[in-house]
């Protein structure tokens, strides 16, 4: 073993492959690369885990149609982060509180949220943001990173309160160069808060890639900063995924504190559908090349070898993905009009002067 030179700094840079190393379990063939990190998921689980990895993509293509005829606002595409982003919630319970981003609809949803109010969200409908108050997670956050500022305190309240359970949050790779998620992780660590931080590291931000956001070699070892752990994992392996997600919160709820996770993944589509052009700040290879690490692929591969999986099976489940999302759409459409006076209700608790001025106004407008 080569002798620590506390002055040496290059060899204190190369240290870090080491000490945050890529953890994969499945490679992209589908075959199983690390048997020791096998997760204790039985058969029905793993069904259940691809089910909703292919749920997920299903929303996500459903969603590109109606953004693109304009039905609905804002979408961010969640193609490519199926693993990253299902494979992770598995390893969470329903009590957890969940603090997402704008690209975490598809989380929120198997979280509790009815898919139509999703869509509603999207569109910027007041009823998209109206959760149950047993409904443990808060809408997307639009403000990159600011997630994880929030993340931090709803932790600390569940320590504070003696809660078995966990926030967790999701950023991007952009999110990671916010200063909201530096001050986020340091709170959590200062306070041993109960949090899994994801980054998920699909490469571009929205479109400056992530080689020039930072000179770190990995995103995982910002958590140093903050004396937490932090790893890296293989973001588009759902075994590797779980494993670590599980290992995480198992972790923080045991009042260990913190822990950030760098989900290494990718968007396969633009960073949203408002006039992203990917093809403008990445090349074509590089599509190719994530295109064959597809995380439905490997894992679909997996199940069929384990005979746990087939065509039949697929094209039945996606039947009764296809009207479900028929049903949310249609709930959604049937939606009641917004009127101004709603938004200008919930703008504060106690409506300031000229905002209780202008509810006045808009109510004798729309009639009430």
């Amino acid at each position: 073993m080569t002798k620590y030179n506390p002055l040496d700094f290059s060899q204190q840079l190369n240290e870090v492959d080491t000490l945050f190393p890529f953890v994969q379990i499945m490679d992209e063939t589908g075959k199983i690369v690390n048997e020791d990190l096998m997760p204790d998921l039985s058969d029905e689980q793993l069904v259940e885990l691809f089910s909703d990895m292919l749920w997920s993509r299903a929303l996500n293509d459903r969603s590109t149609i109606l953004a693109q005829q304009g039905r609905l606002g804002f979408f961010a595409p969640t193609a490519g982060q199926e693993a990253s982003q299902l494979a992770s919630y598995y390893a969470f319970e329903k009590e957890d509180v969940l603090l997402p981003g704008y690209r975490d609809l598809p989380q929120l949803i198997k979280h509790g949220l009815p898919i139509y109010k999703a869509f509603l969200w999207s569109r910027g409908h007041i009823d998209g943001n109206k959760y149950p108050k047993e409904f443990h997670a808060v809408p997307p956050q639009i403000i990159i990173g600011a997630q994880y500022v929030q993340a931090a305190g709803v932790g600390l309240g569940l320590k504070k309160r003696g809660k078995s359970n966990v926030a967790f949050t999701y950023t991007g790779d952009g999110g990671s160069s916010q200063g909201d998620f530096y001050e986020g992780i340091n709170f959590a660590g200062a306070f041993n808060a109960n949090v899994v931080f994801f980054i998920q590291n699909n490469g571009y931000a929205i479109s400056t890639p992530r080689s020039k956001q930072t000179a770190a070699t990995t995103l995982a070892q910002k958590a140093v900063a903050a004396g937490v752990p932090g790893i890296q994992v293989d973001g588009m392996d759902p075994l590797a995924t779980y494993v670590v997600s599980k290992a995480a919160r198992d972790w923080a709820v045991n009042g260990n504190g913190p822990v950030v996770i760098e989900t290494i993944t990718s968007r396969f589509k633009p960073h949203s559908l408002s006039g992203d052009d990917p093809k403008r700040y990445r090349d074509q290879a590089s599509f190719e090349e994530w295109d064959k690490k597809d995380p439905l692929i490997r894992f679909r591969n997996y199940l069929t070898d384990k005979g746990l999986w087939d065509e039949e099976k697929e094209v039945s489940l996606m039947e009764k993905i296809d009207l479900e999302l028929k049903e949310a759409v249609k709930l959604a459409d049937e939606a009641p009009k917004q009127k101004v006076s709603e938004f200008l209700e919930v703008m504060f608790e106690e409506p300031t002067p000229n905002i209780a001025q202008q509810l006045t106004q808009y109510q004798k407008k729309e009639g009430q």
